[in-house]
């Protein structure tokens, strides 16, 4: 018999913990994010995997906000995270600090996620757009690559906070592999 973990058995970091653990090196930047529900899930996405920062751009809304609270569940207290509003600005930043700038889109020339390889050693800024419109065509030109979740369904896209979900665990994942295979 497999008996369910109680919280109290998983060793999670507090607040405090979390604030001091080297983070991965990915920041996520919710473009023109409408949902409060989404907002939050991706904040709790972000503190699953130890994220440096999260921006919220836009009309992206900001904690504190009780919707937003409400799928976070505490992941606003743990997680850095910052408002901007011009998203074009915050890429040229972020590059002019060597970040990877990578929209998830589907774009002409967009590398499929289960191909992309992050460089070794190099922080990634994952841009995820708005849920009707997603990552704004300036954003996505933005970009110094554009990533593609494969789909074979019949829908579009998947909810934001399910491509960040997905995207976060699979460049996650590569990036502890290549820290494993380092001597």
């Amino acid at each position: 018999m497999k008996r369910k973990l109680e919280n109290s058995e998983l060793a999670r970091l507090d607040v405090a913990g979390f604030k001091k653990a080297e983070k991965t090196k990915i920041i996520l930047i919710l473009d023109n994010i409408r949902s409060l529900n989404n907002i939050g899930s991706v904040f709790r996405t972000a503190d699953a995997f130890l994220i440096q920062k999260i921006y919220l751009c836009g009309i992206t809304a900001t904690p504190p906000h009780k919707d937003i609270r409400k799928t976070a569940l505490g992941a606003t207290e743990s997680v850095d995270w910052e408002y901007r509003e011009n998203t074009l600005a915050l890429l040229k930043e972020l590059k002019s600090n060597s970040v990877r700038i990578i929209a998830i889109e589907q774009a002409e020339n967009a590398v499929m996620l289960n191909d992309f390889e992050p460089e070794e050693d190099k922080t990634v800024a994952l841009i995820f757009g708005n849920e009707v419109k997603g990552v704004s065509q300036e954003v996505v030109s933005g970009s110094d690559v554009v990533l593609e979740i494969p789909q074979y369904g019949t829908k579009h896209s998947l909810n934001i906070a399910v491509s960040a979900g997905v995207t976060v665990w699979d460049v996650w994942a590569k990036m502890n592999a290549q820290k494993t295979k380092k001597p």
